[in-house]
């Protein structure tokens, strides 16, 4: 059985052999799937053997099984200890972001190695802990010299480049060459961070034909490939098309960008957000599609925290511009929660109930946010004077401005205030802001040029509204500054000549004569100049006579006699002619239009059994020497009247063959009647 047994040991030994031969050969190849099959054969023999254990853990990370790995960490923690395993217990939580957690096993573990220390950087950065990622790498790139420098120089411009543009810091020069489009785009960030877009667009322009030229070495690459790795340059270009209102370029590249459906969530979150500011409160059936990319799972891991509430926010302000209150607030008051003192969420809040009508409501909800924030208080109140001036309380808007002290003494805040009063003729405030302002220059930056600038304007207020009594002190200040300046001079005597004579007489002396103050012109050259409009004429030499006529003084030039205006052959010299004579009829007083011809009789007209005015005339019953009962039929009295007077059909009325024939005419306008 001994025999057996060192037998039995002997083939095992050579079985176990075999299979880390098997493990090596494929770790060496690539082949992890293959490795991982012999180190569990390994492990069902020897179920605690660290090495095997240790090369599973990597056998699953290169399979991209990070869950299963950390699982096999911490099943095993007795056996694998933190020594030995802590750079791949911090990976595989790195790659599950898990971040926190990869921070305390680093830093939990004993010996910081190389690997450690790079990925020690990385999830500085993810923490968007930049200056002491900054430092990391500097650290790293300083002791450390393999093929991995090119890497570490791109992560390091990646944190100068988020430096600048989420913590608005200066990037200083790190000396780094630009050689590949990773290290262009890097600083193209940097430089879009500072407001240089410009140049920004330069460098990106750069990085796209580095990332081609090094794309076009690999012959598997395809054209597709290529655009897919220029995306997120492109979309950087068309971020910047954007911030220099060249929107509708920006849109193209955009929608360029989505139709190659690059596989990066992040990139793609990013440009959907960038379309719907363009879009703002238009296109919103676009605007919806595009909020579906924004969602998309893992977006979350991808972006900066900066970015991931822009996105929350234009969330909101969809949803109120597509009349979703509920989901507005819903939205507001969650990104409320998250960040108390921001502005935005609160302005939301007001915008929606500002568009539900509900004015008062939304300024209570602003003075509020005022009162619990003080830092924040001036922009809330400007945005609370806005709306009381959309509801056309000036004055209370103006209370709710002067309230801001920080901003009292800015040139803006006195002119927007001064405006307001003005409009609502409140002179004696305006004039007050002027002062304050005044005062604060005169304490703080006295005779800086916007401290002159208030003096001057105010001195002109106050001579608009006729206030010269209280213009006197300011244009005697600026007087003092500039002893030269014949106009505030002229100002100030002017504005003395109403209160104290004497003194405007003293000043008077010191305007210049009228001789320094004439100018050098040369009146020809002005008068034959292009823009002359009349041009007098060189007088000619005279000769004869006429140098006679002008050199005698007693000669008068001969007047040319007016000829008398023709009279109207019907003009009589004792009637006064009618003052309204030069004007058209319609326009005298005494016009009433023109005469239209009486009506006449229109006997034998109209509907059948109709009558007119005039039929009464011919009714031989109504004359005065008719009976006042109808006689007999041939008695005499109705032989006689029937004698007297004509029957209606046969009388031809004044004026009655011209209504035949207009009713002639009507007939033939209408056509076939139709009955």
């Amino acid at each position: 059985m001994a025999a057996a047994a060192g037998a039995g040991a002997g083939a095992g030994g050579a079985a176990a052999a075999a299979l880390w031969s098997e493990v090596n050969r494929c770790g060496q190849n690539g082949d992890f799937a293959r490795a991982l099959k012999s180190v569990n054969k390994i492990l069902q023999v020897s179920k605690d053997d660290v090495t095997a254990l240790h090369c599973k853990v990597v056998c699953l990370i290169q399979n991209g099984s990070f869950k299963e790995a950390l699982s096999v960490i911490n099943t095993h923690s007795k056996i694998l200890s933190s020594d030995v395993i802590a750079f791949e217990k911090a990976y595989c939580e790195y790659r599950l972001n898990r971040i926190e957690s990869a921070l305390k096993t680093i830093q939990s573990a004993s010996q910081q190695t190389d690997k450690l220390k790079e990925l020690y950087g990385q999830v500085l950065y993810r923490l968007e802990r930049y200056d002491d990622c900054l430092v990391a790498y500097r650290d790293l790139i300083r002791n450390s010299q393999d093929e991995y420098e090119e890497e570490r120089k791109t992560n390091l411009s990646a944190v100068v480049a988020a430096q600048s543009t989420w913590e608005r810091v200066m990037p200083e020069d790190l000396g780094l060459r630009e050689t590949t489009y990773e290290l262009c785009y890097n600083s193209a960030c940097a430089l879009i961070g500072q407001g240089k877009l410009n140049e920004a667009m330069k460098k990106l322009r750069k990085a796209e034909e580095l990332c081609r030229q090094s794309l076009s070495e690999d012959t598997d690459v395809t054209e597709e490939d290529t655009e897919a790795e220029l995306a997120i340059i492109h979309g950087q270009m068309a971020y910047i098309m954007q911030l220099q209102g060249r929107t509708e370029d920006a849109l193209q590249l955009y929608n360029q960008i989505i139709k190659l459906k690059p596989t990066d969530v992040g990139l793609l979150a990013v440009i959907a957000n960038n379309i719907i500011t363009i879009n703002k409160d238009q296109n919103v059936f676009d605007s919806k599609k595009k909020v579906k990319l924004t969602n998309a799972e893992g977006v979350e891991h991808k972006l900066s925290k900066k970015q991931l509430q822009a996105i929350e926010f234009n969330k909101a302000l969809l949803a109120m511009y597509t009349n979703q209150a509920d989901q507005c607030r819903k939205l507001s008051a969650s990104l409320q929660s998250q960040s108390p003192e921001h502005l935005l969420p609160v302005l939301i809040q007001a915008a929606q109930l500002c568009r539900e009508k509900q004015h008062a409501k939304a300024i209570g909800l602003l003075q509020d946010f005022a009162e619990q924030h003080p830092a924040n208080a001036a922009e809330i109140k400007l945005t609370m004077a806005q709306l009381k001036i959309a509801q056309g309380s000036v004055t209370k808007a103006c209370m709710i401005l002067r309230s801001i002290e920080e901003l009292q003494h800015k040139p803006g805040m006195v002119s927007a205030l001064v405006t307001m009063y003005s409009h609502e003729e409140d002179i004696d405030s305006a004039i007050e802001v002027f002062t304050q302002a005044i005062q604060w220059y005169q304490q703080f930056q006295a005779k800086s040029p916007v401290h002159l600038s208030l003096i001057r304007e105010a001195a002109n207020f106050k001579l608009k509204h006729g206030r010269k009594k209280e213009a006197i002190s300011d244009l005697e200040e600026l007087w003092k500054q500039n002893p030269k300046d014949v106009h505030t001079l002229a100002q100030l005597i002017s504005a003395y000549s109403l209160v104290d004579p004497e003194k405007a007489k003293v000043l008077s002396k010191h305007l210049p004569s009228s001789d320094t103050m004439s100018l050098k012109v040369d009146v020809d050259a002005l008068e034959n100049s292009h823009g002359a409009t009349y041009v007098r004429k060189k007088a000619g030499k005279l000769t004869g006579d006429n140098q006679q006529k002008e050199q005698g003084q007693g000669e008068v030039k001969k007047k040319k006699k007016k000829k008398k205006g023709k009279l109207p052959k019907n003009y009589d010299p004792k009637v006064t002619p009618d003052p309204e004579r030069w004007l058209p009829m319609r326009e005298r007083s005494y016009y009433r239009g023109r005469k239209k011809g009486k009506k006449k009789d229109q006997v034998g007209k109209g509907t059948q059994g109709s009558t007119t005015a005039g039929s009464s005339e011919l009714d031989a019953s109504r004359t005065a020497s008719s009976p006042p009962t109808s006689p007999r039929p041939g008695s005499a009295a109705a032989v006689s009247a029937a004698s007297n007077v004509i029957p209606p059909r046969h009388q031809k009325p004044a004026g009655a063959p011209a209504t035949k024939k207009k009713q002639q005419q009507k007939k033939k306008k209408g056509g076939k009647s139709g009955w």
